[in-house]
């Protein structure tokens, strides 16, 4: 096949305003979604596009760390770039000078989840295939390629990747049917921290009637009892047999999750998510401990491989939320997958791309890791932005069909903000 070359990069600040209320939670109370866009330009009007998702103010730094980042990429040909891309994402993840403002989190890997998703997205579209088709068309050994395992060997390094894929090969054919009944979705925007009791039940009543069978609430008000209220409105509208999911977004101090939780664990819920600070492996732990059977979901803000080892680790977590537009892109989330395949955990993915690239890689998940089937949350707001909507109906994300990631957004080039 011809070897599609790079021959330019650029960045660009995407930002939407959100209707009021939406998109809000106990710590983010502003209703803007934006994107920092990585671009590759290539021959014939081929063009990658990547996204990481920030909150408005901010998103100016990504970019320009993209486009420090990046320039290496000028020049070089897809195959050849993705035929080794873990050394290349680990050399671009360890810049001399950036590396120092990280390591490996922040602006700096917000900007290397854009320009690895935009490399996924340009690669996919050279070979004419939806990104998930690309993943499980390529042999184990091309998939390791793809990924930096470093500061991973003492778990997973490149012989076990390897096994754990073939390990799966024999039995793809009994999980290829996802490809024609759809991937479930749980819905996010029923639930934000800014609507009324009222609002609420309007939506939901809306989703159920959209096959929506899942549903998640925000909660971390000030006054406890408003996130008591407010989750027996839920359950109530969605029945006994629907899945309800409580989403914290780390407002809680151990104490108080631990208080909320047993409070909140009356409603039953599938999850505690973000109880508390992400980066304190032990309070996750101890919150394990302290509320089972109830279980904890998190990775919206777990920034790298390394720290999802830990969480592992240490048993502080049950469903890995991984989100290939906080980790360095599409490589590091199939690393993440992979370290939880081996300590046998579900992945659910947070959505920073709207489910946009994520319904491409939870099938490859399902099909060739052999991650059971689970939710793809759904947040609607952002679906008129994109040249390739994700297509939700029943409840179920409809596979993509057309080639590339499904980033492309209704933007022109010299619409920056």
């Amino acid at each position: 096949m011809p070897d599609a070359a790079i021959r330019s990069v650029s960045a660009y600040d995407a930002r939407f305003p959100l209707p009021p209320g939406a998109g809000t939670d106990s710590v983010h109370t502003n209703s803007e979604y934006s994107f920092a866009v990585t671009s590759l330009a290539g021959e014939n009007g081929l063009r990658g596009t990547g996204i990481a998702l920030t909150l408005g103010n901010g998103n100016k730094l990504v970019c320009d760390a993209i486009e420090m980042l990046a320039k290496p990429l000028a020049g070089t040909a897809i195959e050849e770039l993705m035929a080794d891309f873990g050394s290349v994402s680990r050399k671009l993840a360890d810049d001399p000078s950036l590396r120092w403002l990280g390591p490996h989190k922040g602006v700096v890997h917000l900007a290397l989840a854009s320009i690895t998703n935009a490399c996924f997205d340009f690669w996919a579209k050279s070979r004419c295939k939806p990104l998930w088709k690309l993943l499980l068309d390529l042999a184990p050994g091309e998939i390791v390629r793809l990924l930096d395992l470093s500061y991973l060997e003492e778990v997973l390094n490149e012989q076990g990747a390897r096994e754990l894929l073939q390990g799966q090969m024999a039995s793809r054919h009994r999980r290829i049917p996802i490809l024609q009944s759809g991937y479930p979705g749980y819905d996010t925007s029923v639930g934000w921290m800014a609507y009324d009791d009222q609002k609420v039940r309007d939506l939901t009543q809306r989703a159920l009637g959209s096959g929506f069978r899942a549903f998640k609430l925000k909660v971390g008000s000030d006054d406890g009892r408003r996130d008591l209220r407010r989750a027996a409105v839920l359950r109530e509208c969605i029945g006994e047999s629907g899945a309800l999911m409580f989403d914290a977004n780390q407002r809680w101090s151990l104490p108080v999750a631990i208080r909320m939780s047993r409070d909140l664990a009356v409603y039953r819920p599938s999850w505690i998510e973000e109880p508390t600070h992400p980066d304190d492996v032990h309070a996750h732990a101890v919150l394990a401990r302290e509320i089972a059977p109830i279980k904890i979901a998190a990775g919206e803000h777990i920034p790298n491989r390394v720290v999802f080892k830990n969480f592992l680790q240490a048993s502080a977590l049950h469903y890995v939320q991984a989100d290939c537009t906080r980790l360095a892109g599409v490589s590091e989330f199939l690393a993440v997958s992979l370290l939880a395949k081996k300590f046998l955990l579900p992945v659910v993915p947070h959505v920073g791309d709207m489910g946009q690239l994520h319904q491409h890689l939870v099938l490859f998940n399902h099909i060739a890791l052999g991650h059971e089937i689970s939710f793809l949350e759904h947040i609607p707001h952002l679906r008129s932005q994109f040249v390739f909507p994700a297509s939700v109906a029943d409840g179920c994300y409809k596979t993509p069909q057309d080639p590339g990631a499904s980033c492309d957004l209704n933007l022109s080039l010299g619409d920056n903000h």
